[in-house]
């Protein structure tokens, strides 16, 4: 029943007696005779129906654009330890989620322990850099993971935009106006916040702590966007360069065709539950490094 979307069903959720999320959207959620339900006229993902949600075997509840639910919903939910997120078509935002309270705390601990020692902490970058480098990283050096990372990227944007057919002059951000610039620099922008999106989802989804990052340090979500920038050099650049190459040829708004390519990649692509992994195999207990 409601197999979760956008290849969700098959991400592995470490939670106890946990194994998955669903994303519902252009319907009501709410309680009837103790059970939780969700009331659709269709127009989405789902068919119109009244359909029962298996709360007690669920990690997190994704409501999508046109949603509302009831007070007795979110009790039910906060009984049963399931989290509620409130997220973008095809998850390319994520504006809320209340306290998860995820049934284990064993990944929180321990990429705080990873985080606290400066050798830890450093490895993990390297792990992160490697799986960005696509080859093992030998240097420890911060600085100079950050510098090579800078001259891989520019040479990614010229390739992305030379397989797209698009001109390209250079990566320009204005952080005051970020629809300021050329097209694909605006595609950019948009890709790069809806990746930061499907971050949210699968940090929220594994009970992480967002600020502690690796890589990133100052932002509230620097563990976000560490995670999001393991996907930088394929999928987000994917994302920006074909919408930008559509936008050129249609006319039809950039940000809107941005959300909605990123929305399909991340379907095709498993990008979330590619995420999960990740961040298991990079800061979990049973880690891979």
């Amino acid at each position: 029943m409601l197999l979760g979307r956008l290849g969700l069903e098959k991400a592995r959720i470490p939670h106890s007696d946990r194994h998955g999320l669903v994303w519902l959207d252009r319907g009501r959620l709410e309680v009837e005779d103790g059970c939780l339900r969700f009331l659709t006229a269709g127009g989405g993902e789902l068919q119109a129906g009244d359909y029962q949600i298996p709360h007690q075997s669920l990690s997190v509840i994704l409501l999508g654009p046109g949603t509302s639910v009831t007070h007795d919903a979110l009790r039910l939910l906060a009984r049963h330890g399931c989290a509620l997120a409130a997220i973008g078509e095809g998850a390319v935002r994520f504006y809320t989620a209340p306290p998860l309270m995820p049934d284990s705390s064993a990944i929180a601990r321990e990429q705080v322990r990873l985080w606290a020692d400066p050798a830890t902490r450093m490895e993990v970058a390297r792990a992160m850099y490697a799986i960005r480098f696509g080859e093992i990283v030998r240097t420890r050096d911060i600085e100079v993971l950050r510098g090579q990372e800078g001259a891989r990227i520019k040479r990614s944007y010229q390739l992305a935009a030379e397989r797209h057919g698009l001109p390209w002059k250079g990566r320009r951000y204005d952080r005051d106006n970020p629809n300021k610039g050329d097209i694909p620099n605006q595609a950019l922008n948009h890709a790069a916040s809806a990746m930061r999106a499907a971050g949210c989802v699968a940090v929220a989804a594994v009970g992480a702590i967002p600020q502690l990052g690796f890589v990133h340090e100052d932002s509230g979500q620097s563990f976000v966007l560490d995670i999001a920038d393991l996907y930088r050099h394929d999928v987000t650049l994917d994302i920006a360069f074909g919408a930008a190459a559509e936008c050129l040829k249609s006319g039809e708004s950039v940000e809107r065709l941005t959300r909605r390519r990123a929305a399909r990649l991340f379907r095709q692509r498993n990008v979330i539950p590619s995420m999960i992994d990740r961040i298991k195999s990079l800061i979990g207990p049973d880690r891979e490094i």
